[in-house]
């Protein structure tokens, strides 16, 4: 989820990492677990893309 709104609204999620040091932590201990590094190194996990619910969204991304 953070790394799908981090691609989704890059701006604002970078205004947000502050206030949220321990969820970000926990986001990257959990990707570095061995099987779940392996599965995001792998061709099997999908690219974010314009089609899915994960998109860059330009009007919609506000650094306030």
């Amino acid at each position: 989820m953070i790394e799908g709104l981090a691609y989704a609204f890059p701006k604002a999620m970078a205004n947000r990492k502050a206030e949220y040091p321990a969820l970000l932590a926990l986001h990257d201990a959990v990707a570095k677990r061995p099987n779940i590094a392996r599965y995001l190194a792998s061709p099997r996990r999908l690219a974010f893309n314009e089609e899915g619910i994960f998109r860059h969204y330009p009007e919609l991304d506000s650094t306030g």
